[in-house]
């Protein structure tokens, strides 16, 4: 029965008969390996007799899988507490290192990485990666569960755009070389496999909150789509949302309840994956240190994650957000690329700005304007501006979007004739308002604009195992 190298080195326990199963990481003087199976950062030492049969000396490289039967002793090596003095080596998988893209030594670019993402998973830095968005994924769920929420699916497949963005994937089984027509020349969609157009979802909110209608709370977990022909480092045509809907909550229920959860997710995979994100944070201060001074982080990134974790956010409005841009030294110097006036929708470098260089904290500004929020957003009274709230964080910018939902019927069918939103097709939603209304509120989190902030990487396509953007959809 194998047993996980993270096992053996975690319970330093010695002299006790193992089988260690994992890929060579290296392979020194024909005796001295380097196993890892991916249960943690760090590899153990193998160490095999110098009478090792020679046939199975060779098959010892770079990649190559092994399985090794030994028994646990204490190691007199630097860094390392135990060593597997080999009794057994079975050679489970070759790998020629003549023809392994993979050449750990020489530290790949991750440019070239996402070229062999399907080996990209066998790097120190990828490795820790996916085992900080397991953890963040697992406590995602627990963070709802404990908390009495109701995990809902909901359809991936849908005829309705939630965002109203209308950047969505068509699913279709019409002939694409010659599809049905209407006399106007239109795509006759009746004759599909769902009898009407439909599309990959952006987003699992608007069924969540017909869950809430009746659960109370809700959350959806699950796979987004855009079709937004973007190649930023920001930008995923799939993605995972977090989206959890509450009953009964207002705007300020909703901001604590989106604070408590950024807070306990990153504080736990803290907990369970230091080594990980210590390992990441070294990665990305040597990174740092290529780029001149005046674009360096203020803040490493264990620090950020405690500053986010230790630190109440800070609450603000829209509009003091904007006076406060156009009061500061940035605003005054013109060291913003884009202006900052009244009713735009704020950039990058302005959350930014207001989260590390003016609070110094993370903030959540509340009270848009309503031309620049979704038609589901609860109008305030002042009739200009909706209750709705942005999470912003250090390093990245905005990290959660929510809202108060407007739950009026008569609010919410102007307000969707005013963005032209067919109600007639949205009659479901429109009855949730019809039979029992109430107040409720929610919000979405990219899970892989999370794992970005966590893990410290910069790039989106580095913190999600396969990337799907524009021109490509290999794997």
């Amino acid at each position: 029965m194998r047993t996980k190298i993270k096992d053996i080195l975690l319970s330093e326990k010695t002299d006790y008969a193992v089988n260690i199963k994992g890929w060579v990481r290296s392979f020194r003087n024909n005796q001295f390996i380097a196993l890892n199976d991916g249960s943690c950062m760090a590899s153990i030492q193998a160490v095999i007799g110098l009478d090792t049969d020679e046939a199975i000396v060779k098959k010892i490289t770079n990649g190559a899988c092994l399985s090794i039967d030994g028994v646990v002793k204490a190691s007199l090596g630097k860094g390392q507490k135990v060593e597997v003095v080999a009794e057994k080596v079975t050679i489970l998988g070759e790998c020629d290192p003549e023809q392994f893209p993979l050449q750990l030594k020489n530290r790949p670019s991750l440019e070239y990485l996402r070229e062999i993402a399907h080996l990209r998973f066998r790097t120190n830095t990828f490795g820790a990666v996916f085992r900080v968005r397991h953890t963040l994924a697992y406590a995602i769920h627990k963070f709802f569960n404990d908390r009495g929420f109701v995990y809902l699916h909901t359809p991936i497949i849908t005829a309705s755009d939630a965002e109203g963005a209308g950047e969505m994937f068509r699913v279709s089984t019409l002939p694409a070389d010659n599809p049905p027509k209407n006399e106007d020349g239109s795509i006759n969609y009746t004759e599909d496999f769902f009898g009407r157009c439909t599309n990959l979802t952006v987003s699992g909110q608007l069924e969540a909150e017909l869950g809430a209608m009746a659960l109370s709370d809700v959350y959806t977990f699950g796979p987004t789509f855009r079709a937004e022909n973007s190649n930023t480092a920001r930008h995923l045509a799939e993605f995972w949302m977090i989206e959890p809907e509450v009953a009964f909550n207002d705007i300020v229920d909703n901001m604590n309840l989106a604070e408590d959860f950024i807070k306990y997710v990153i504080k736990y995979a803290m907990d369970n994956n230091r080594e990980d994100l210590e390992f990441l944070s070294q990665r990305l201060a040597e990174e740092e240190k290529q780029k001149p001074m005046n674009e360096r982080s203020e803040m490493g990134l264990m620090e950020k994650l405690e500053f986010v974790v230790n630190n109440s956010f800070e609450r603000i409005t829209y509009t003091d957000a904007i006076n406060i841009l156009l009061d500061s030294p940035a605003y005054k110097k013109k060291k913003f690329q884009y202006e900052v006036k009244w009713g735009i929708d704020l950039q990058s470098e302005h959350e930014r700005y207001l989260v590390e260089k003016h609070f110094k904290k993370p903030v959540i500004v509340t009270g848009y304007p309503k031309d620049i929020k979704a038609f589901y957003m609860r109008m305030n009274d002042d009739g200009k501006t909706v209750a709705a709230m942005d999470i912003l964080a250090p390093g990245i910018g905005e990290i959660v979007g929510g809202s108060q939902r407007e739950e009026r019927l008569d609010m919410l069918t102007r307000r969707m004739e005013e963005m032209h939103i067919p109600t007639e097709e949205m009659y479901w939603y429109l009855d949730t308002r019809r039979f029992g209304a109430c107040p409720h509120a929610g919000f979405g989190l990219g899970f892989e604009r999370l794992v970005l902030f966590v893990s410290g990487m910069t790039n989106i396509r580095d913190v999600i195992p396969f990337p799907r953007t524009p021109k490509n959809a290999e794997f």
